[in-house]
């Protein structure tokens, strides 16, 4: 009796094959010689002058090697004979809290014990001026060094458009500007169609005279997440030079399969993924929550969002994107957390909580309740482990014969029904790693 049930529950949904995309690979061979390299050719240690105080400026994103790259940033300003600290710059992420700012960033693996120098965590601000209707905030104590080296990773926003998105110019206002810069920030990117463009230039310039800022350290991600290429940047050259970074970040990163899915289904969303928990770029979203422009790719009738991740620390930001969500993500919520994110960066509909089931044949079910008309065997579903690791997707079985024509994929496994537990859940977590 149990098998047959079984049996027919599975002929209920889509059967499941795996493909692996082919990514080109842009991985650095040395992390620490490239970092040496880079501080080299901008002739830092000439500008570090003994005992003199340098603020390394880490977010709160989830960049790979991110703690190897802060120790190496550490030692050789140290060599050059600096004083580093690290200083969290991250907006109001942390729950907006000095402690919370500095558990995230331990949590990346970036702490006084890993990295060889203090965290000096604070939400304090200092204006350093008035621009475009706003004051400029700027982390108190990063005011008070001799050196700023901001260091970030350069890739395409999740809702900012244009020539400038997230790495360094963002840090400076945003992640700098801690809550109080990143809340008026937020209050103002409406009114220019979520483009720093028509206001980063007059405020980085501000930053750059009143700050001690000597450098950027841009670091860009190959579609493997393996870091690809870092440079070192110097202040006058940031609205020049980051524009060109972010469109090689864009050409490397990783992609959906397929441009068209009436389910996508995320295993993991998290601030360390995603400043929206989850791509916006990946899933096709970043105009509207819940649709893909008319010139956006991919479109996405339906997302389900099964976890929330450990490192997010409660931040649920994104979940509002999801059309569902397992029971699991919301018990992991911290609503405070998320509330003030989701406040701070005027985007409230990112922590709406989505409707939510006990279990994945439940969801399953009603996406099936709303394709009715649509037969099993062409439904198309796709199943992803979380934005940045797309190398290795599971899709449903309306996807294999163009599977089978492209070069670019290659099929790992065979179409399989979807098997449950005795809890309903989809049993095959781990398979998609072989």
């Amino acid at each position: 009796m149990i098998g047959s049930r079984k049996r027919e529950w599975n002929e209920l949904y889509p059967r499941f094959f795996r493909v692996r995309q082919t990514f080109a690979s842009h991985r650095l061979s040395n992390i620490n010689v490239a970092i040496d390299e880079a501080i080299d050719r901008v002739s830092l240690p000439s500008m570090i002058g003994p005992g003199h105080r340098v603020a390394i400026t880490v977010g709160s994103r989830g960049i790979a090697n991110l703690g190897q790259i802060v120790a190496a940033i550490v030692a050789r300003v140290r060599r050059a004979g600096g004083d580093p600290f690290i200083v969290p710059a991250m907006g109001s992420h942390g729950g907006a809290t000095s402690q919370g700012q500095a558990a995230m960033l331990a949590s990346l693996g970036v702490d006084e014990l890993s990295c060889k120098a203090p965290v000096v965590s604070s939400m304090d601000t200092v204006v350093v001026g008035h621009c475009h209707g706003i004051d400029v905030h700027f982390d108190r104590v990063a005011s008070q060094a001799d050196h700023v080296i901001v260091v970030n990773r350069i890739k395409a926003h999740t809702r900012l458009n244009g020539r400038y998105q997230s790495g360094m110019i963002k840090m400076l206002m945003i992640g700098l500007g801690k809550q109080r810069g990143a809340t008026l920030y937020h209050q103002i990117f409406a009114d220019h169609d979520y483009r720093l463009d028509a206001i980063a230039p007059e405020i980085v310039s501000l930053i750059n005279a009143k700050m001690p800022i000597a450098l950027g350290i841009g670091i860009v991600e190959d579609a493997y997440e393996q870091t690809s290429l870092i440079e070192a940047v110097l202040p006058c050259d940031f609205l020049r030079r980051e524009p060109e970074l972010v469109a090689i970040a864009d050409q490397w990163m990783p992609k959906l399969p397929f441009d068209r899915a009436d389910l996508l289904i995320v295993d993991q969303i998290g601030k360390e993924i995603s400043g929206s928990g989850m791509d916006t770029n990946v899933i096709g979203r970043k105009s509207n929550d819940k649709v893909a422009a008319p010139d956006e790719f991919p479109k996405v009738k339906a997302i389900y969002a099964r976890s929330l991740s450990a490192k997010s620390a409660g931040n649920a930001t994104g979940i509002g994107i999801a059309e569902y969500c397992h029971r699991r993500v919301v018990d992991a919520m911290d609503e405070a957390i998320t509330r003030i994110n989701c406040i701070t960066g005027q985007h409230v509909g990112a922590a709406a909580i989505p409707m939510t089931f006990d279990s994945d044949r439940e969801v399953f079910d009603a996406v099936m309740s709303q394709n009715g008309l649509t037969p099993v065997d062409q439904m198309k579903w796709i199943r992803i482990e979380d934005t940045l690791r797309l190398e290795t997707v599971a899709c449903s079985e309306a996807f294999w014969d163009e599977a089978v024509r492209r070069d670019d994929l290659e099929i790992v496994s065979q179409r399989q029904p979807i098997s449950f537990d005795d809890t309903n859940q989809w049993q095959d977590d781990d398979d998609r790693s072989s």
